[in-house]
C-alpha cells in the first residue's frame, strides 16, 4: 500500500542486540517481553552524527494482534487500498507548496482497486481515514491499519484545494 518501507511504531533501544538476534525477545527489567527484536544499526554515519548499536523492536502488543490472527485464521491480513503514495510532512509541504502539512500524496491508483472504486485519483492527498487525522502522531500506514479488510471507511482527501469525503470499502492483502 505504500511507496517503500517505513519504520513506524518501533521501540528504540540501546540494549545489546547481536547479529542473528532478530526475532528474539526484548525484555524489561522485570523480565517481561515488551518487544521482538527486528533491526540493528551499526556504525551508520548521518551527517556528523554516528549511530552505533541502536536496536529496534516490534512492540509486543503489535506482535500479539498479528499472532492471534495467524493462530485463528492461518494468516495475517492487512487492509488494501490499492494506491502508491508519498508521505507529506511540514518540510515537504513547504518545499512543494502543498495545501496541507500532513497526509499521503497519491502518486498512482491501481485499476480495479478499492481506491479506484471509491473515486480516489492520482494527485489526491489523504488527510484522514475514518476518525483518524494523519498528523505527526498518526501516520497514514497506522491510520489505514486501524481498519480491517472489508470495512467501509470514509477518507477525507484534498483535491485541487477542496476537501472531499469519499467512502471506500477496503480490500484484503497478505502480500508484502
Amino acid at each position: 500500500t505504500g511507496s517503500g518501507y517505513q519504520l513506524e511504531d518501533l521501540i528504540q533501544t540501546d540494549a545489546a542486540i547481536n547479529q542473528g538476534n532478530s526475532g528474539g525477545p526484548l525484555v524489561n527489567l522485570a523480565g517481561e517481553v515488551i518487544g521482538i527484536n527486528t533491526l540493528i544499526v551499526r556504525g551508520g554515519v548521518s551527517g556528523l552524527a554516528v549511530a552505533e548499536g541502536l536496536g529496534f523492536a516490534i512492540p509486543s502488543n503489535t506482535a500479539q494482534v498479528i499472532s492471534d490472527q495467524i493462530i485463528r485464521d492461518g494468516y495475517f491480513a492487512r487492509p488494501y487500498l490499492g494506491i502508491r503514495w508519498q508521505p507529506i510532512s511540514p518540510s515537504l509541504a513547504a518545499q512543494y507548496d502543498l495545501p496541507v502539512e500532513w497526509g499521503a500524496y497519491i502518486t498512482s491508483v491501481s485499476s480495479g482497486s478499492p481506491a479506484a472504486a471509491g473515486g480516489l485519483e492520482t494527485g489526491d492527498i489523504i488527510v484522514r481515514i475514518g476518525d483518524t487525522t494523519i498528523d505527526e502522531d498518526h501516520s497514514f500506514v497506522n491510520a489505514l491499519f486501524a481498519s480491517s479488510p472489508g470495512e467501509k471507511v470514509t477518507l477525507e482527501v484534498v483535491r485541487n484545494g477542496e476537501n472531499l469525503q469519499l467512502s471506500v470499502t477496503l480490500g484484503e492483502t497478505t502480500a508484502d
